[in-house]
């Protein structure tokens, strides 16, 4: 990456952080899944772990992670298991976010003819505009990753004297599904804001990856399935694959006038 490309992931960082709407619409969702809605679970695990449902969602879990604490067990299943999948979410809507913003944000400025001027292809400025996106969806990512295990092993802790490992499954997501995931919904997003004339225009891209994570979600809530380290890394994999064709393809038929207009 050369200096104009620096520049420009620089630039476009400085302008979502110095834009205090922006900023935060992109802390609310993760306030939302990291903090709220953990401790909620964990509210629900120590004074309801006997509900039928909440029993039933535990038969789901294997053998040899069965414990003879229900509310530990409880605690188990939703953070190796169903926060994982519900942390999914992160990536994907602070990546839109910013990716929304990027091309319609320098059209709404007056400032894409500028921007045009640098000795940069239109190639290395669209992977210039994913690359500022991508990092920032990743810095969030981990930092919501961080206050959420800090919050639940505190509570967990305080109510039930003991500590919470992290499993396999979080390895996989933050390593593996998370980036891929973010990488695909900047890309397409990114891409749509090239032709789009108002950010709401541009994120409709975000909506076709929410949608199978949300059927993901209440396959897990309501029992059907658990999530599986193999099954998160075989997804993974796929995610990989069509995060590398979309960035191949993004500025494909993509031309100046074309985005000027």
């Amino acid at each position: 990456m050369n200096k104009a490309m620096s520049a420009i992931v620089k630039k476009d960082l400085r302008s979502i952080t110095a834009n205090r709407r922006f900023f935060v619409c992109l802390m609310i969702v993760p306030l939302v899944l990291a903090l709220f809605l953990p401790s909620i679970f964990v509210l629900t695990a120590y004074y309801a772990p006997e509900d039928p449902d909440i029993q039933a969602m535990l038969g789901l879990l294997p053998q040899g992670l069965l414990s003879d604490d229900p509310g530990l067990a409880l605690l188990h299943l939703i953070f190796n298991y169903l926060l994982p999948v519900f942390f999914l979410i992160i990536p994907i809507m602070a990546s839109s976010i910013m990716a929304a913003s990027s091309f319609v944000g320098e059209k709404e400025k007056h400032t894409l003819e500028t921007l045009f001027y640098a000795p940069l292809s239109l190639d290395q400025i669209f992977r210039s505009k994913v690359l500022a996106s991508f990092l920032l969806s990743m810095a969030v990512s981990l930092l919501s990753f961080l206050a959420m295990v800090i919050v639940i092993e505190a509570e967990v802790f305080f109510l039930m004297g003991t500590f919470l490992v992290p499993g396999p499954n979080w390895l996989v997501m933050l390593v593996l599904l998370s980036p891929s995931v973010s990488l695909i919904a900047v890309t397409l997003i990114v891409r749509s804001s090239a032709k789009a004339q108002s950010m709401e225009e541009s994120q409709q891209s975000a909506v076709f990856l929410i949608l199978p994570l949300v059927l993901l979600i209440v396959g897990q809530v309501s029992g059907l399935m658990l999530v599986s380290p193999w099954i998160l890394l075989a997804l993974s994999l796929v995610c990989m694959g069509i995060a590398w064709v979309l960035l191949k393809r993004a500025v494909k038929g993509f031309v100046y006038e074309r985005l000027l207009g």
